[in-house]
């Protein structure tokens, strides 16, 4: 198996901070342990952010010139290494979806950047990976349509903003209902769960929302397999066990695989000891192995 990550990129935050960035490189290590080929993710050229993202909030993210507002919104000091691990964390992605064209499933060991819209960098989400990713490959002419299964534990605004007029484009997202962002943009399928779901209500609810999903049709799909609906998670108000997180994986992942390319992205997870995230992520990277 082979996978793309952006660990060595690592951005200066102050002590305390709640962003996990320990997490991409204990993963990394691990999963190269187990015989997992990783490739640096470069980072993508600023005209392939502009396809996607606002030209005035690009030219405020790469001058450093951010309001304190967006500041305050991202939740990440500015830096330029910031701004390189941002476009190098977008690079994991199209090279994970360049490997799924190839092999059928592809995976990023970050990205799921999905509170970054076209006017907006927030949420600790500098750029939309999926959605440059996908803008990409319709360059090239190497897919249209895009079917986008959003599990982290918050809702996708960021993706539903970029989109959601998109006829081309699908996004179901399936989150807390009591959580973060507090004002919503619609994805074409949002699924709210009640603070306290566990396992067994989650599971039906993924089942039918994809039930849903599956009815449009698609080149290419991308996951977002956040580990924050874990129960121990600090900002998730989940109750999912990682034996359930494991079987959301599989479901997921097994009836996405028949249908067309997969490209796997891991998105948010905040557990107090980052341990617990880097076991949950590598779970999802020991399906998608199985997959490949």
């Amino acid at each position: 198996m082979e996978a793309w990550s952006h660990d060595r990129w690592r951005i200066p935050l102050p002590e305390g901070h709640k962003f996990p960035i320990d997490k991409y490189e204990r993963l990394r290590r691990r999963v190269e342990a187990d015989g997992v080929v990783i490739h640096q993710s470069e980072p993508v050229p600023w005209e392939w952010l502009e396809a996607v993202h606002d030209a005035d909030l690009l030219a405020r993210i790469r001058d450093g010139a951010m309001t304190v507002r967006e500041q305050r919104g991202l939740g990440l000091p500015w830096s330029e290494l910031l701004v390189e691990r941002g476009r190098r964390s977008v690079g994991g992605t199209l090279g994970a979806a360049a490997h799924a064209l190839a092999h059928g499933i592809g995976m990023n060991l970050g990205g799921g950047t999905h509170h970054a819209g076209r006017t907006f960098a927030r949420g600790y989400c500098l750029f939309n990976d999926v959605a440059v990713t996908l803008a990409r490959l319709r360059a090239e002419g190497r897919a249209r349509r895009a079917l986008v299964v959003d599990c982290d534990v918050h809702q996708g605004d960021g993706t539903a903003q970029i989109l959601g007029p998109d006829p081309d484009a699908f996004a179901l997202s399936l989150h807390g209902a009591r959580n973060y962002p507090f004002e919503r943009i619609a994805s074409d399928l949002d699924v709210d769960l009640a603070s306290g779901t566990g396992d067994d209500e989650y599971l039906a609810a993924l089942s039918d929302a994809l039930d849903t999903a599956l009815a449009f049709d698609f080149d290419v799909a991308f996951y977002l397999a956040g580990a924050d609906p874990w129960e121990g998670d600090r900002l998730g108000r989940l109750s999912l066990t990682k034996a359930g997180l494991r079987a959301r994986d599989e479901h997921v992942l097994h009836r996405l695989t028949p249908r067309a390319p997969v490209v796997v992205v891991l998105a948010g997870g905040y557990a107090p000891d980052v341990d617990d995230t880097v076991e949950i992520n590598a779970a999802t990277v020991d399906i998608v192995r199985s997959l490949s």
